[in-house]
């Protein structure tokens, strides 16, 4: 018996059979994971994320038109998941990183020494939320998640003469915006 292709099980989804989302779901959910998965190192949180995915593409496929193919489609929506995660990881660990500032700052250093590296380590977040969004995102992924370049080609689909052109005038503007700051 022949599987039905991605196209008829997404019109049956459309038309109230929930089985045929499943499918989808057990044919792409995989290659899914492996996506999120070189995004995400952790193998708990990369699951949980592939669940959000998929909860996106649940609630989504609705209004999905065919002008790609749905790993196409869905393949975005990981990439995109992945990269609000990341994103939330980096605000969490922004935070706790301030608190470990505040907690348990080195004997070593003076309360001054202590407001200096608390107020660099602020100027460098508040530099990077003033990048264009492409060279925001690139520079998260090559400088915190430490990606190749050819992998963050593929993920945010450009070449990697693009990409690294992105990441170098992200780094010349925290350069430019932080030398504004502590002079």
């Amino acid at each position: 018996m022949q599987q039905p292709d991605e196209l008829q099980l997404i019109e049956e989804f459309k038309s109230g059979n929930e089985q045929a989302f499943n499918q989808l779901v057990l044919r792409y959910q995989e290659k899914i994971y492996w996506i999120v998965r070189r995004l995400i190192n952790d193998h708990d949180d990369a699951d949980d994320v592939v669940q959000n995915v998929f909860l996106r593409a649940y609630h989504s496929l609705k209004s999905f038109k065919g002008e790609s193919s749905f790993y196409t489609w869905i393949y975005r929506i990981a990439v995109n998941v992945s990269l609000n995660e990341l994103r939330r990881r980096k605000i969490r660990k922004t935070f706790s990183l301030d608190e470990e500032v505040h907690q348990f700052a080195s004997h070593d250093d003076t309360p001054l020494q202590q407001l200096e590296k608390e107020e660099q380590h602020k100027a460098i977040e508040r530099a990077i939320e003033r990048l264009p969004e492409k060279q925001k995102k690139v520079f998260l992924l090559r400088y915190y998640e430490e990606l190749p370049y050819e992998e963050i080609a593929a993920i945010l689909k450009t070449s990697v003469g693009g990409l690294k052109a992105n990441y170098f005038h992200a780094v010349r503007k925290i350069g430019e915006y932080l030398k504004r700051e502590t002079h």
